[in-house]
């Protein structure tokens, strides 16, 4: 029994860590994160033509600073807020 008791207990670790590893707010965040890297990269030195486009705005400087700003608090809700594991699975319908 003790064995059994063992792999339960680790499978029920196993799944914990799954369900915080695969949390949408890190993968949603994560991406908005590189993106806005990217995008406020290229938006801190637009070329007169962008500018001129944008009628005079730096909108992918704007847009990046947005982005990380978004990218940033999935991040931290994640942090803030854990995902929670249910104790126990749904199983089919008894009837």
């Amino acid at each position: 029994m003790s064995d059994l008791h063992k792999e339960v207990s680790e499978l029920e670790r196993k799944s914990a860590t799954a369900a915080r590893l695969f949390d949408i707010r890190r993968i949603i965040g994560g991406l908005f994160v590189v993106y806005g890297v990217i995008v406020t990269i290229a938006g801190i030195n637009p070329s007169d033509a962008d500018l001129e486009k944008a009628e005079g705005v730096h909108i992918n400087l704007w847009t990046g600073l947005a982005m990380l700003a978004l990218g940033l608090f999935f991040l931290i809700w994640m942090k803030l807020r854990p995902a929670q594991v249910p104790d126990e699975a749904p199983g089919p319908p008894e009837s």
